[in-house]
């Protein structure tokens, strides 16, 4: 009987959300975000490589004098410059219109700035001057050191690969984080999208008056867990719905994009750290969820509860902002404090599992801890809500819930 009722249960929350015109609005509004954020960029891209290639098909006139003796002429003649001696007559004539750039070079150009004067074109079109007149510097450079290899290395074009070990095994690397990061996003993300409805879920029966005709059919216990079953199985539809766009993007507009292609081959994903990953999400996602649900079994409105929901939030992103420390050094206490505190624990455990500074043993501490602080809060949730039903206008007192019953039936 108290598996039919789960079910129905189950099905009911699932089919009543799902049902909800708010949802799928909410749901894809990200997706949507996402397209048009695609579109703009696709056009904004397309845009600027016309841009670019209207720029470079321009050629522009101008005069220079070069006081360091290491502008080839061949070069500056070949990008539309003539050679000039007096600057002050060169200005002028670019003041008058009459020349559309000067470009000075100074006896150190490595110390010294280049002086260019030019005819405005707008904030984009000046760039032009800027790229003649360093290009110059480049190709003349170039040209005297004669050797490519050379020319390559003074640029600092110098190519390294870093192979790095842990245990006598080729370290991961930071495409080896990726996968586990995963969990992060998606945890995050998920609760963000879901926080309201894990509130609100028990909430509207209350607001609505027909708790007690539920609990005469139902365990409190079953319904609690039907609510945050339900929640996981909605938190994956939204999922599924974010993933789609991000997939089109990459299939269909990789190059418009600019997305640039990613080489699966060199993901490494590794069992051990998506598995602690997925069960860190799953775990804190229950704790959080129960938490709500007792939060809103407690709370006769949503704006009562809305103070709690806020506190949960923080403790939650608090260990994003000391990112830094949890890279740097994860045995440092405030990241210890984090790892194993329950409402820090997920984010920060998850970021360690990516990172590779979890450990197998503090890995089982943190999942045990969380899971089993979810059945606890599933269970408080669940007598709260007994008592809470019946409690529309004021809170519900956590000792009148909790004391022994005396012989005479009443509450200590």
């Amino acid at each position: 009987m108290a598996q039919h009722n789960l079910r129905t249960v189950i099905g009911f929350e699932v089919s009543r959300t799902l049902g909800k015109k708010r949802f799928w609005f909410i749901t894809l509004l990200v997706p949507i975000a996402i397209g048009i954020v695609m579109a703009l960029v696709i056009l904004g891209n397309v845009s600027a490589a016309d841009t670019a290639a209207s720029q470079a098909d321009a050629k522009i006139t101008f005069t220079y004098s070069d006081a360091s003796g290491y502008v080839d002429p061949a070069v500056a003649t070949a990008l539309g410059g003539t050679a000039v001696t007096d600057d002050a007559a060169a200005i002028t004539a670019v003041k008058s219109g009459k020349e559309e750039a000067h470009i000075a070079y100074p006896a150190d150009p490595a110390t010294t700035a280049v002086q260019v004067y030019g005819a405005d074109k707008g904030l984009f079109g000046n760039g032009a001057y800027t790229g003649v007149a360093t290009q110059i510097l480049i190709t003349s450079a170039q040209d005297r050191i004669g050797d490519p290899a050379l020319t390559a290395l003074a640029q600092g074009n110098v190519p390294v690969t870093t192979t790095t070990y842990t245990d006598g095994v080729e370290a991961a690397g930071f495409l080896g984080m990726i996968p586990p990061l995963i969990f992060v996003v998606i945890f995050f993300l998920v609760f963000t999208l879901l926080s309201n409805q894990m509130l609100t879920s028990t909430l509207e029966e209350k607001e609505n008056r027909v708790t007690e005709m539920i609990l005469t059919t139902l365990n409190p216990t079953v319904l609690i867990s039907g609510k945050v079953i339900s929640l996981f199985i909605v938190g994956f539809v939204q999922v599924l719905v974010f993933l789609l766009p991000v997939l089109v993007a990459y299939v269909f507009f990789r190059t418009s994009l600019n997305i640039p292609e990613l080489d699966l081959s060199s993901v490494t994903i590794e069992p051990g750290q998506m598995i602690v990953g997925a069960l860190l999400a799953i775990g804190g996602f229950a704790l959080f969820t129960g938490t709500l649900v007792a939060i809103g079994a407690v709370m006769p409105t949503a704006k009562d509860a809305g103070s709690w929901f806020s506190g949960l939030i923080v403790l939650m992103i608090v260990p994003l902002y000391s990112l830094s420390l949890v890279l740097s050094d994860p045995h440092n206490p405030v990241v210890q404090i984090f790892t194993y505190f329950p409402y820090s624990a997920p984010i920060t455990a998850m970021l360690r599992n990516a990172f590779g500074s979890l450990a197998g043993w503090e890995a089982a501490i943190v999942i045990t801890e969380l899971f089993l602080l979810a059945a606890v809060v599933l269970q408080v949730a669940a007598r709260l809500f007994r008592y809470g039903s019946i409690s529309y206008t004021s809170k519900v007192s956590i000792r009148t819930v909790f004391a022994r019953p005396t012989r005479s039936g009443t509450r200590k």
